[in-house]
Parts: C-alpha cells; structure tokens; sequence
C-alpha cells in the first residue's frame, strides 16, 4: 500500500495520484455512481467471463489466491481482483494468460483504462475505489479469460463490486468484527451485509465460520434467494492428517500435500476455494487440486522472508514474517499458526505491530498473550490515519503484553538484536496488524509483490 518514489513513479500511479486530489478519500458505500458511470462504458460487467464474487471479514484473499491456482493448474486464463494492494496499485489487476501464470496489468494498459473511465466519469462525484472498480470490469472484459475473481472491497451489498447481476458462484468468508463504523457492531449485522453479494438462484459456498449468528444469517439468506448452498462443515471439509490434506465434499475424496500457505485456517481457506471453483461449473481433478496447494501464493499474508534490506539488518538466523492480518479473527488465526511453529522449533517471539485507528489493537494482541515476549509498535510510513506508537504500546500493555514504541521497523529489527542473550535461539520476528505496514515492509525490503 506504499508507492514508489516520486523519481520512479508510473503512469498509471500518476494518473491515480490526479483521481486522489479530485476525489474524496475512503469509501462512500452506494450502488448509484458507480451503475451510472458503468452505464457510459457500456456495461463492462456485463461481458465478463464467469465470476468467483468473495465477501468475507478474513481469507477473502487466500481463498481468491486458492480459487486463481486451481483453475491455472488446470490451465485456465484466470483475471484476479484484489485490494488493497501492498506496494503498487497494479497488484490489485491481474490479467489472465492462456495456459500460464497471470501478469499484473501492464502500466500503460492500466494508465489508458484509468484515463478512459477518469473521462467517462466527466468530474462527478465518486469514490476513487469506485472508479478502481469500474477499470476492473473495463480491464477484465477487454481481455479475453476462461474466469475472473473479484474480491469484495468493503462489505459486500452496497460494495461497488456487488454491480455483478450474475456471478457464476458467490462465496463468503469467516465473518468477524471489523469496519464497525461502516458495517455494524455485531456479526450479524455484518454478516447480513457481506451476504448482499447473494444473488437469487446462484450457487453459495460459505467458508468456516467462527460464529453461528454469522453462520445462521447466510444460510437463511441463501435459503431464501433460493442459492444451492455449501457450507463448510457440513457440506464439505479439510483436515490434515499424517502431514497431508485430507479434502471431503459430496462428490468424493482427496488426499493432498498440506498447502504452501503456512497456518491451519488455510486448510479452511483452500476447501472453501476447492468448492467454490466446483460449484462455479468447472471441472476440478486431484491433479489441479495438488498442484494447487504446492503452487498456491498469497504476498503479505504469514510471507516468510528470506532475502533483502530489512532481513539483513535481522539478528542472524532471525525467523522473519509479514502478515496483515489486522483484526481480533485475524490475530487469532495467526497467532495459532505461530504457536504451532513454535511447537516445532521453539523460538523466541517477538512483534513489531503498527495499526490504523480503525481497528481494534487490544482484541488483536490478546491472540498474543503469553505466546510473544515482547511488542515494538511502529509508525505507518503511509497512512494518516495510523495509532501512534506510544498509544499503540498501551494497548498493547492492556492486552498482557510487553510493548516499547519504536520510531520504525529497522529500529526495532536493531533493539531485537541488542536484546538478545548471547546463548539466546534466533528469534522468530512478526511484523504486522496492517496490511499498509506490510507494504511499508515490502517495500523497504525489496521484495514487492510480482
């Protein structure tokens, strides 16, 4: 979510830093502007090929990541969409190859797409994540593909993606609380608007649920739009077994390599992907599905790093990762990855955690009670809208932890280092609890999404 310096700035970016000063910030959520500006386009989302919709507070995009490797392991032209990106604003556009890996857009395809819609909209009122969306339809039906995946920005029935009419499935996350302010405080209040991406007769795949209020208002709105429904759980499964993946669903049986995508929710995260593919009217075979789960990737999210500026500026033998994981669900899913690798090699645990004032830090470090013996909370290089350290620190305390604010992240890699008895284990290092900090990361080490 960083960009790249003024001296390397493309195109496109400078296309979009215009929309940025013409255009308010954040997200205005409304179906209106977004169907008006689409009808002077023509309709783009009109002329896609069959749709993969994902709504969901977390795994929206691991299983999207899951949904692209199995239809390219079956050597599908898959078109990707995603946000927010990390470092460049072209990782949110990932166009589709016959027979080979999808590319992020090219620049001056994507400048073009940009200007073009900039035209269209003619200076009225708009969101810039609405015009972002708008060049997704543009872009995605312009380039001929076997399937697109298009992630929901926000929510999910007034989400300037939910203009699709026809998805060939629909597919909801775990739900949990986040954007309160926008989409309620309490599941299922949020979960009614994720299941706005429902459409009537269309098939759902509902991925594992944490709460049954969340899980009891998709099934009855997928009950009442009439949508074949698979619900994880009950319609199909996964779980590892003697170091394998075992996947069960109505049609049969597979037993696959554990995915590339480290943590056990992502056992959860591939079914979802796996059904959701089936029920989007593809063939899936157990060659695509392991091939898949070895292939499998997904920037930012538990990305080990093993190589670049801020690595080497680790203690040695340091154990690096990112994740944005930025919400209590979130923290809890990650932290029970990280236990389990400290289950295999133990290691000491620390966090370096920058935030946006959004969230809610407490809920997000208690995952980490008793499990990391230290916090160091960092600035966000690129957002306003960031917890200051020292505040950051406090809530880091209130949640049972031990927390220094620290003026960045290679500050932090440095008082790790100090920290640490001569006879100490290398440490294990998480740096996360926002996806900005990770593009901050990223960015910094040299080791951007491709």
């Amino acid at each position: 979510m960083s960009s790249m310096d003024q001296s390397t700035t493309s195109e496109a970016e400078r296309e979009i830093d215009k929309l940025l000063g013409l255009h308010p910030k954040g997200f205005d959520l409304s179906l209106e502007r977004i169907t008006g500006l689409l009808e002077i386009l023509g309709n783009p989302q009109k002329k896609l090929p069959p749709v993969i919709h994902v709504a969901g507070t977390n795994g929206k995009g691991s299983v999207t990541a899951f949904c692209r490797a199995l239809l390219e392991a079956g050597g599908k032209s898959v078109h990707v969409h995603t946000s927010p990106h990390l470092v460049n604003w072209h990782e949110r556009y990932r166009i589709g190859v016959k027979g080979g890996r999808g590319q992020l857009v090219d620049d001056a395809v994507f400048a073009e797409a940009l200007r073009r819609v900039a035209d269209a909209n003619a200076g009225q009122k708009i969101t810039v994540f609405e015009i972002l969306t708008a060049v997704t339809f543009l872009l995605f039906s312009e380039h001929p593909a076997d399937a697109a995946i298009i992630e929901v920005g926000l929510g999910g029935r007034f989400d300037a993606t939910n203009v699709i009419s026809d998805p060939a499935v629909s597919v909801i996350m775990p739900i949990s609380l986040d954007h309160q302010p926008y989409l309620g405080d309490r599941v299922e209040l949020i979960a009614a608007e994720k299941a706005g991406i429902m459409k009537r007769g269309i098939p759902v795949v509902i991925g594992h649920q944490q709460y049954d209020a969340a899980l009891d208002v998709l099934t009855t709105t997928a009950e009442r739009l009439h949508c074949p429904t698979a619900v994880f759980g009950q319609d199909f499964s996964a779980h590892e077994e003697y170091g394998r993946l075992v996947y069960q669903d109505e049609f049969g049986l597979a037993d696959l390599s554990l995915p590339r995508l480290p943590g056990r929710h992502q056992h959860a995260n591939a079914a979802a992907a796996i059904r959701a593919v089936k029920a989007a009217g593809f063939i899936v075979t157990d060659a695509m599905m392991e091939k898949a789960m070895t292939t499998v990737e997904w920037p930012g999210r538990l990305q080990r790093l093993t190589e670049g500026k801020l690595f080497a500026r680790a203690p040695a033998g340091a154990e690096i990762w990112v994740d944005g994981g930025h919400n209590p669900g979130a923290g809890e899913v990650i932290a029970e990855a990280i236990a389990n690798f400290e289950e295999r090699q133990p290691r000491p645990l620390f966090l370096i955690t920058g935030m946006i004032n959004t969230k809610d830090p407490i809920g997000y470090f208690k995952a980490f009670a008793g499990l990391a013996e230290k916090v160091f909370c960092v600035p966000i290089k690129h957002s306003d809208a960031m917890i200051d350290p020292v505040i950051l620190a406090h809530a880091a305390y209130d949640a049972g932890l031990v927390a220094e604010p620290m003026s960045s992240v290679g500050e932090a890699l440095d008082s790790i280092a100090a920290s640490l008895q001569p006879d100490s284990l290398p440490p294990r290092i998480l740096i996360g609890g926002s996806l900005y900090l990770v593009g901050d990361v990223l960015a910094d080490n040299g080791t951007p999404p491709k």
